[in-house]
């Protein structure tokens, strides 16, 4: 069965949200504090977390930093305002996706499952390997290497690097983006692959790639550039 772990300090919110996980056949453990929420995940190992900004002793945006250190699981960040940068924020440091609240239990479970569905899809993949100049992308383990160092990526980045450099010099449109890599039924919006792009860009940017380069294409979206000769 899968497991989730509902972090909110509200115990009404764990409550209702713990009902509605059971009903969808989850195993569920709940906390009212960030300090709580890192030790159940630590000990709960869960498929997903429900993760609340606002909590005491340590916030949802410092959990999910502790998580990412560690582990690529899907986080839903949620908060009680609707701010963008916010959302942005939480986007930057990992998260997978948002819920403003007041929300709806439905809908949040929902998004949980659209969340799975597609991590299933991406497991039942035929997984490969691609190599390009001095990048490694292996998907069967999950790792990239420039000249043979590890880069640490979260596991949303990594695909989106796979989906670029796999077609390389083909441009993608943001959306074209966002529903191949998020799913037609994601609630976000481009600006989600825009936050990807930045932080995968400066990850890859600490070591030296002359013969290729993700791409701006103004108006339009991205593309992974190959470089003939290093121009």
């Amino acid at each position: 069965m899968p497991t989730i772990l509902i972090a909110d300090d509200n115990k009404q919110i764990t409550s209702i949200l713990e009902q509605y996980a059971k009903k969808e056949g989850f195993i569920s453990q709940t906390a009212l504090d960030g300090c709580e929420a890192i030790d159940l995940f630590q000990k709960f190992k869960p498929d997903i977390v429900l993760l609340d900004v606002m909590m005491p002793k340590m916030d949802g945006f410092e959990v999910c930093r502790e998580i990412r250190k560690t582990s690529n699981i899907p986080v839903i960040m949620i908060t009680a305002r609707g701010e963008d940068f916010e959302k942005i924020m939480g986007l930057d440091i990992g998260a997978d996706d948002y819920i403003v609240k007041p929300f709806s239990p439905g809908e949040v479970m929902a998004r949980v499952r659209a969340i799975l569905r597609r991590l299933v899809r991406t497991d039942e993949k035929n997984l490969q390997k691609y190599t390009y100049s001095n990048l490694k992308i292996n998907l069967d383990d999950y790792l990239v290497t420039i000249d043979d160092s590890n880069i640490s990526l979260t596991k949303k980045e990594i695909e989106l690097l796979w989906t670029l450099a796999t077609n390389h010099n083909k441009v993608f449109s943001r959306d074209n983006l966002l529903n191949s890599l998020w799913g037609y039924d994601y609630y976000g919006d481009n600006r989600t692959v825009d936050s990807h792009i930045k932080r995968l860009r400066a990850k890859l940017d600490t070591f030296e790639h002359d013969s290729w380069e993700i791409k701006t294409i103004w108006g339009i979206g991205y593309k992974f550039e190959v470089k003939l000769n290093g121009e």
